[in-house]
């Protein structure tokens, strides 16, 4: 009887915060608000699949703002729901729907949208800057003047192409635009193109820029050729208390180590992308001795059923053989795992930086991904597979199978079939594909990963008998 009237009683406040009368005393819907958020325990964060607010990496859900909102339930003890769409405009029709609770994605701040919604929370004042190679230093361009006589590569039809020829106008002409009229290049593969030299300078957000400048460490993206622009989250204008909550959340966090490490993970670490990539790195201690951890190789080898050599290559792409490294994303120990999938392989804790914990975890996943790619009757493409999810996530490389059969290509073979729609995978056409289930993926990181290790352990097969 007791539980009974608990429960009533329960009942009866959830009704009245989801409920209050208009003057006639009729009962009428309330959108959400705070209250209500805390009351259902769920925070519904609406984003789109990016580079910089939300994307899959290692089955793991990533992004700067997607870590921001994260923190911010973190400190409410909320948890966090996750709704992508496939494009910015689509956000605040969803949001009025009440559909989500609030957008956590870098929106700009426009007076015209201040009657329906709250610009709240995050929050950055930024710009559009020049991307460009850093040396020779003594070429750098340093001020828009100089970027007259200069070719300047920018998307057709994009922000970033109107404000090049705006800024053309305002020096009285003189720059050289190129325009890519394509709908298979991104603003990534721009900037990577500058990276290795294939062409000389684009516009991109500061943000942007920066995040890139992880990846390729031989940028430089320091000079802005635009007005601030401020970009804020957003929420209804009926949510008054949860835009309160994110703003001192907001105003707070720069003193909390979680804000910094968040801004560090993304806009400072690097990601450890080497250009021209290609070169065979395989130093070898002593004839016949691969690493200090062959033994551990070769006992968890033999009982995943794996090639001790495959194993160790595995290794020393994830962290050179350094049981003390962590990588950008979260990745511990020697194989580099994630710590969600060292608890699935049975280490947790300190043991994930145990040599022997850690190498015995990675070779029971790199089995598990094998397993799982058991119908493929080629060992060497399931191999393949297994590799390219291990480094890039299971998720993706699902995707890139999908897409693989869906486009008559062939789902069971990596190279020219596979790894093509992992790396068309940067393109809204392909990882807004309703075959796909994983979103955005940069998967040129995992392309050179599994030509890389498989090189690598043929090399060390050709050095090294299989057995110990």
């Amino acid at each position: 009887m007791l539980r009974e009237i608990r429960c009533i009683i329960m009942c009866s406040c959830l009704l009245l915060l989801m409920f209050s009368c208009n003057k006639t005393g009729k009962l009428v819907a309330v959108v959400d608000d705070f209250p209500q958020i805390v009351a259902r325990d769920t925070l519904t964060a609406l984003t789109v699949n990016t580079s910089t607010s939300y994307f899959i990496y290692r089955d793991q859900p990533m992004g700067y703002h997607y870590d921001m909102i994260r923190d911010f339930c973190d400190q409410h003890g909320l948890e966090l729901k996750i709704i992508t769409v496939q494009n910015s405009n689509q956000l605040i029709d969803l949001l009025k729907q009440n559909v989500g609770d609030v957008i956590t994605f870098d929106m700009p701040v426009e007076s015209g949208q201040k009657d329906s919604v709250l610009y709240c929370g995050w929050n950055m004042v930024t710009h559009q800057v020049l991307v460009q190679r850093s040396e020779p230093k003594d070429s750098l361009v340093t001020d828009v003047t100089q970027l007259i006589g200069k070719r300047v590569t920018v998307r057709q039809g994009t922000k970033f192409d109107l404000r090049l020829r705006n800024l053309n106008e305002e020096l009285g002409g003189g720059i050289l635009i190129d325009e890519v009229n394509s709908d298979s290049t991104v603003l990534e593969d721009i900037i990577r193109d500058i990276a290795t030299g294939e062409i000389a300078y684009t516009i991109a957000d500061e943000h942007l820029a920066q995040m890139n400048k992880t990846y390729y460490q031989n940028l430089d993206v320091s000079m802005p050729v635009s007005f601030e622009q401020r970009t804020s989250w957003l929420v209804r204008k009926d949510a008054p208390i949860l835009a309160d909550s994110l703003n001192a959340w907001f105003e707070s966090a720069g003193k909390r180590p979680s804000y910094q490490q968040i801004t560090k993970r993304y806009f400072e670490e690097s990601k450890g992308y080497e250009i021209q990539s290609g070169k065979l790195y395989a130093v070898m201690l002593a004839p016949s001795v691969i690493s200090p951890y062959d033994d551990y190789f070769k006992m968890y080898a033999k009982e995943f059923n794996l090639d001790w050599r495959l194993l160790a290559s595995v290794g020393y792409q994830e962290s050179n053989f350094n049981y003390e490294g962590k990588s950008w994303a979260g990745a511990i120990g020697i194989m580099g795992l994630m710590p969600a999938t060292s608890r699935a392989m049975g280490v947790d804790g300190d043991n994930t930086y145990d040599p022997e914990m850690n190498i015995r975890a990675g070779a029971a996943y790199l089995r598990e991904l094998m397993n799982n790619f058991s119908s493929i009757e080629d060992k060497s493409e399931r191999t393949k597979m297994a590799l390219a999810s291990y480094n890039g996530g299971i998720g993706h490389i699902t995707d890139a199978r999908a897409l693989a059969e869906k486009y008559a290509a062939n789902k069971d073979v990596w190279e020219g079939n596979v790894e093509m729609y992992v790396h068309l995978k940067r393109y809204e056409e392909y990882y807004n594909d309703p075959v796909c289930k994983a979103g955005y993926f940069r998967g040129d990181e995992t392309i050179n990963y599994v030509r890389e290790v498989i090189a690598r352990w043929e090399y060390y097969s050709s050095k090294v008998k299989s057995v110990g």
